[in-house]
């Protein structure tokens, strides 16, 4: 057997492996992620490298190749762990072991240090006094400011005294060579959490107080059993969270904490910020690769105890990691789109194994499948079923249909009970938000007369209008602008049909013209602290209403918005997805917690053309186990998951008769090597066809089991890398 080791653990070197032979006396101990000794270079000088895998296949000549000389027995350090952790999401989810290291080290690839630069004062104040009556006489103007300062405050940073003072580098540059300033230069720390102020003091009740000494009972224990913590909207989980973090910190372990979405970052950090102070970091999408890469090392070299971010965060490289919380767990953001499409919830649960820790998932709408493994018992299963706050109660809600709206004659997108209610708060002074699960100004563009839809030539979808007059792909990019008549009959009669955010804003400030109305979307959130920025403003009470999609639905607490408006309530409910209906559901309810979480009571407006459908009543009554348990019978009854295990193959392919060719080879594959234990759906073409002149092809395999689709996962991914002359991509995605 032989090891491909790495021997420099960052981002541009992951892919240089050097290949050693195992010894037949250390043939039981060189696994993936050892810390092995091996002889290197001309010299064969003595260093330390890490095994990403084994093999029985030479690379070289093995008359060259040189022996691994023994394993760090006693080495512990993080990269093992993660090195571990990058097998199995290998081995789990389907990737090259290169692509699976490459997510989860910290990036260093082409990320240079900034500096700081400071200066002192580097004489007695007497001698930068005469030197200060010097510089009058002879009017150095800029000097004499310079003096001045460093008269009032021995050190300044040079961006202090370009900015305050108006100097140029050439007035420093005198003192300096007289010795009068003294330079320095540090590193500079980038993505710093900034926060002020410390939190008040919060007491649990009882059902907080014990959830909260259960788990830190059961951590002291050693009983490391994940932990699933269903908590309605506004029942104090975040509470429940810091009370366990404090206990695991103040045993000297670290802690990571998962939110699913940058919009929830600032809020959620400072809450924690103002609990534990400046040991606390954070890393998001926003970030630099500079000011990810600084977060991550200064988790290793242990000068903070929790790193809060979304799923990137897992791979913080904490050596002392002893807990992993995961908020929102139910949310679809925990699963990576990108090759190996791992899931951020199993993935946690696998390196606190390695790690020896615990996980805890929290929600008010639980993920189908965690509460399926919690009623097992794979999980501990706990309830908070009442409100933290005094007074605090859930929402009042009204499901309005709007078939019979229009009926009536209503063609508004408000119904007539929405509408007196945004009227009624506006009157109070009260807050309203407006949810909306769409982005874009009009949706797609289509003729009255012959029906088609304006498309995109390269992709098998159409155009998206935007308020700029350009019809826009949304997959590859290509744009138009906005035709007068039809491209396909020539009809004038053309129009956008759908709703957008920005429409909805359009339309809300025309019904009620006094109302200060705020948008947050994907556009109006591209910039660095855009986020931050809308809501600091809506909690200051400087907009009555806020648009928005689901972004401003999780997480948030305003104690001023007493009603909640959902806009086309089941536009998600007929998606081309078996968990539409539990998305629905998790959505309406985490916007209906939005309301009424202060003193003042809330209302919900649910506006649906389906209103007898389970998931918009469980919505309704705010009932998850009613939601459930119509949901697991139809998950049963189709053997979806989590009653079954869910395998899709998507192949790509720039020649559409190869696609199509190989892709029914590897369905006769799997029908014929695992006939009785996989079921074959398709091969189909994918819900988006073609993108960027690529065709791409799905199959689906299904079975009671994970193991057999594991191991037909490796017999297609054996058969692709023996086929000769192909041009194409497969990509696998376990459900």
């Amino acid at each position: 057997m032989y090891a491909n080791i790495i021997v420099d653990i960052s981002h541009e070197q992951l892919d240089r492996t050097f290949q050693y032979r195992i010894p037949e006396a250390l043939s039981q101990t060189v696994t993936e992620g050892s810390q092995v000794v091996i002889p290197f270079g001309k010299g064969n000088r003595r260093i330390t490298g890490y095994v990403i895998e084994r093999t029985s296949k030479a690379e070289l000549d093995e008359s060259r190749m040189k022996d691994i000389i023994c394993v760090e027995e006693k080495a512990v350090a993080v990269e093992s762990q993660l090195i571990r952790l990058a097998a199995w999401i290998r081995s789990r989810y389907g990737s090259t072991m290169i692509q699976a290291l490459r997510t989860v080290m910290p990036v260093r690839d082409k990320v240079k240090s900034q500096e700081k630069t400071w200066y002192y004062l580097n004489v007695s104040r007497e001698m930068a006094q005469k030197t200060l009556e010097e510089s009058k006489r002879k009017k150095y103007r800029a000097r004499e400011r310079v003096l001045a300062a460093f008269l009032e405050r021995t050190e300044w940073s040079r961006e202090d005294l370009m900015d305050q003072l108006k100097i140029s580098q050439a007035a420093l540059k005198p003192l300096l060579e007289r010795g009068i300033l003294r330079e320095e230069k540090t590193k500079k720390e980038r993505g710093r959490v900034k926060a002020y102020g410390a939190a008040a003091p919060v007491t649990l009740n009882a059902q907080q107080k014990t959830v909260a000494d259960d788990i830190c009972h059961r951590y002291d224990a050693g009983d490391f059993k994940p932990s699933l913590i269903h908590g309605i909207t506004g029942s104090g989980k975040t509470e429940v969270y810091m009370e366990i973090m404090e206990h695991v910190i103040s045993q000297g372990k670290a802690v990571i904490v998962l939110i699913p979405e940058i919009a929830l970052t600032y809020q959620t950090v400072m809450r924690f910020y103002k609990r534990f102070g400046d040991r606390i970091s954070m890393v998001n999408s926003r970030l630099s690769a500079g000011e990810k890469y600084d977060q991550f090392m200064r988790a290793k070299r242990g000068e903070i105890d929790i790193m809060i971010g979304p799923r990137s965060a897992l791979f913080t490289p904490f050596s002392n990691l002893g807990m992993i919380i995961v908020d929102e767990e139910h949310e679809s953001a925990y699963k990576s789109e990108y090759t190996p499409r791992y899931h951020a919830r199993e993935t946690a649960i696998e390196r606190m194994r390695i790690a020896g820790g615990m996980v805890i998932l929290g929600s008010a709408t639980p993920s189908v499948e965690a509460y399926y493994r919690a009623l097992k018992g794979e999980y501990r299963l706990y309830r908070l079923t009442e409100r933290a706050s005094q007074g605090s109660s859930l929402s009042k809600v009204w499901v309005v249909d709007m078939r019979k709206e229009l009926e009536n004659g209503n063609k508004s997108i408000f119904s007539r009970e929405l509408e007196q209610k945004i009227t009624e708060r506006l009157s109070r002074k009260e807050q309203i938000m407006l949810f909306l699960n769409r982005r874009g100004y009009a949706g797609f563009v289509s003729c009255r007369r012959c029906g088609k839809a304006v498309g995109c030539p390269h992709c098998d979808v159409s155009l998206t209008a935007h308020r700029n007059g350009m019809l826009v792909c949304h997959y590859c990019g290509y744009q138009i602008p906005m035709p007068k008549t039809c491209p396909s009959c020539g009809s004038p009669y053309i129009a956008g049909f759908g709703l957008g955010t920005q429409k909805v804003e359009a339309l809300t400030a025309a019904a009620f013209p006094k109302a200060r109305i705020l948008r947050m979307d994907m556009d109006t959130t591209s910039k660095k602290g855009s986020h931050q920025e809308i809501l600091s403003r809506f909690f200051a009470g400087e907009a009555d209403i806020l648009v928005g999609t689901q972004m401003i639905v999780k997480g948030h607490d305003f104690k001023n918005v007493t009603l909640v408006g959902i806009l086309a309530a089941d536009m998600s409910l007929y998606a081309n997805d078996f968990r539409s209906s539990e998305k629905t559901f998790q959505l309406l309810t985490q916007a209906a917690g939005r309301a009424g979480r202060g003193e003042k009571p809330g209302d919900v407006v649910i506006q649906t053309y389906s209103p007898d459908h389970y998931s918009i009543t469980a919505a309704m009554e705010q009932n998850y186990e009613a939601f459930y348990e119509r949901e697991i019978l139809y998950r049963k009854m189709l053997h979806y998951p989590p009653a079954g295990h869910l395998l899709a193959l998507l192949l790509t392919s720039q020649r559409e008769e190869q696609a199509k060719k190989l892709i029914k080879m590897y369905a006769a594959l799997i029908r014929a090597q695992y006939n009785g234990m996989i079921d074959t759906i398709g091969p189909v073409a994918a819900p988006v066809s073609k993108i960027r002149d690529t065709y791409r092809l799905l199959l689906y395999m299904k079975s009671d089991r994970i193991e057999p689709l594991m191991q037909a996962r490796s017999s297609i991914e054996q058969a692709f890398e023996e086929e000769t002359g192909r041009e194409a991509a497969i990509q696998f995605d376990f459900s």
